[in-house]
């Protein structure tokens, strides 16, 4: 097992020599989904370090979770931002039709962590369980997607070059909180008897929720809608490590997630082995 996964590392190092796009037809994209893609401006995901970028991308997050999430964190100047975001790297796509940034996450690797003093998900969580995890760890958050821009196109983007960025900076794990808004009628009892059955970690891998929701349990609403960026999560093959926490500055809940690099999707791994012409990343 250990030698079939280093020689997929292997292969697919090798195969970054070479310009990465995805695409759709590439992500095999489904029903609605591959529908929207096709009909979608071309999107670019990059990691950037342009006040201007970073200003927009946090004018954006300060709407969305403002606005949507009913969060009542300070925020002046209409900007959502904190201690944690002079230490991530920001990872922006792009509308290049418009020039519109349309999707966001930072990424606080572990070393950054350190500088910050701990990962953001430390405030929420105990993660005593990261000392189980081995290899290199890094934490993604404050994802959030323009709300014109969520039938997947964008989403795939930016989850692609996540995948990249595992793999180039030999990332083992990414870790992070997928939120759940409570004022966006979802049904929070059936999204969490999902997860229960499907999407648990292993036990050694599980997180203490520091304000647990009370009395929670599962719902027979038979409801099966949930966040996107929470199903992109689980599509990617992530594991959420346990009970959600309520973050009542937010208005949410969060769940903590873990993504290894050995779980991604094969279609990502057959993308990444890929010759390719061009040197962007389009849906």
């Amino acid at each position: 097992m250990l030698a079939q996964a280093a020689g997929k590392i292997k292969a697919i190092n090798s195969a970054l020599a070479r310009p990465f796009v995805a695409t759709a037809e590439k992500f095999r994209l489904q029903g609605k989904d591959a529908s929207s893609a096709r009909s979608a401006a071309r999107f670019v995901a990059e990691f950037t370090r342009s006040r201007r970028d970073i200003i927009r991308a946090q004018r954006l997050r300060y709407r969305i979770f403002s606005e949507e999430y009913g969060a009542s964190f300070r925020a002046p100047f209409g900007l959502d931002r904190d201690r944690f975001d002079k230490h991530c790297l920001h990872l922006v796509v792009r509308d290049t039709h418009s020039g519109e940034l349309v999707g966001y996450t930072r990424v606080l690797t572990a070393e950054a962590a350190a500088r910050a003093g701990s990962y953001y998900s430390a405030g929420e969580f105990d993660l005593a369980m990261l000392a189980k995890l081995s290899g290199r760890v890094a934490e993604i958050g404050r994802t959030c997607i323009h709300p014109e821009h969520r039938n997947g196109a964008v989403i795939g983007v930016l989850w692609s070059r996540l995948a990249q960025f595992m793999v180039e900076d030999r990332i083992d794990h990414l870790i992070g909180c997928a939120s759940v808004a409570l004022g966006e009628g979802y049904d929070v009892g059936a999204i969490v008897g999902r997860i229960r059955e499907r999407h648990l970690s292993a036990p050694m891998l599980r997180v203490a929720p520091r304000l647990p929701l009370q009395q929670l349990s599962a719902s027979d609403s038979g409801s099966e809608r949930m966040p996107a960026l929470l199903k992109a999560y689980l599509r990617m093959g992530a594991r959420v490590c346990g009970e959600p926490c309520w973050d009542p500055e937010f208005n949410c809940i969060d769940f903590f997630i873990l993504l290894s690099l050995d779980d991604l999707p094969a279609r990502y791994v057959q993308h990444f082995l890929q010759p390719t012409p061009a040197n962007l990343l389009v849906v």
